[in-house]
């Protein structure tokens, strides 16, 4: 009995070390600690670590300010050559888009920026890690980019990260949740067929299916046999049941 109750008591412990060490090196390898776009001026004082990509560069006598993007937003990073010459001669060679990570102090800013969420405050750079190396992208990742469709187009990774389509991406997925949430309270399953207009690689013919209630609602299927298929197993419901399938 007491060899079982210590044997337990053995198991619990060593299975709360090895917890706390992968929580320990967790924390090493973490690449952030903060996000590009939170650090407001009550973070003052803060020691952090961020990452993301470099917007862009600039040179002041002895001092260079990085602009850090992420998806969350854009935080200044100051590398001072009073602090640590050599690493502010690193931060001379960064270019744009390239990807890298960042510890310093959060310190407020003495020229504060109102056009941006962190503009009250700024990071003063300790640590300075390049994760990847980056060409000089073909267009600029600015709202107001000097790309055209074609080129945009062509390079779409790099289109991907720009403001502008990345709340494009939120709001669709926003959507899709919403309407997923309350088609599911009720009762509603989702079936694995092209989602509203969706098309599918096989070419398959579209079905309009106007509701009789709201006749400004259209939803598109694959093809009406796929609809036929749900419809006949008997304890699924169609999204519009009082409906006319029509051809597009």
């Amino acid at each position: 009995m007491e060899c079982g109750i210590f044997s337990a008591t053995a198991v619990a412990r060593k299975a709360k070390n090895e917890q706390t060490t992968i929580y320990n090196i967790s924390q090493q390898i973490m690449y952030r600690t903060k996000k590009c776009g939170e650090l407001r001026i009550e973070n003052v004082g803060e020691v952090v670590t961020l990452a993301g990509w470099v917007q862009r560069t600039r040179k002041m006598g002895g001092m260079t300010f990085v602009d850090l993007r992420d998806r969350y937003g854009i935080t200044q990073i100051v590398f001072n050559n009073e602090n640590d010459a050599a690493l502010t001669e690193r931060a001379n060679r960064l270019g744009r888009e390239f990807v890298i990570q960042v510890k310093g102090e959060v310190a407020e800013r003495s020229s504060k920026n109102p056009k941006m969420p962190t503009g009250d405050i700024e990071i003063i750079a300790t640590e300075l890690n390049v994760l990847s190396e980056s060409l000089t992208p073909p267009f600029t990742i600015d709202d107001n980019t000097d790309g055209g469709d074609d080129i945009r187009m062509k390079y779409r990774y790099l289109d991907l990260r720009r403001n502008a389509v990345r709340a494009n991406l939120e709001l669709r997925h926003r959507m899709t949740i919403l309407i997923r949430n309350f088609l599911d309270s009720r009762d509603f399953i989702e079936v694995e067929t092209p989602i509203l207009i969706g098309s599918t690689p096989e070419g398959a013919r579209f079905c309009g299916a106007l509701s009789h209630e709201s006749r400004s609602i259209l939803c598109f299927a694959a093809k009406s046999s796929n609809s036929e298929a749900i419809a006949h197993g008997g304890w699924l419901r169609s999204l519009f049941p009082n409906c006319e399938m029509l051809p597009r």
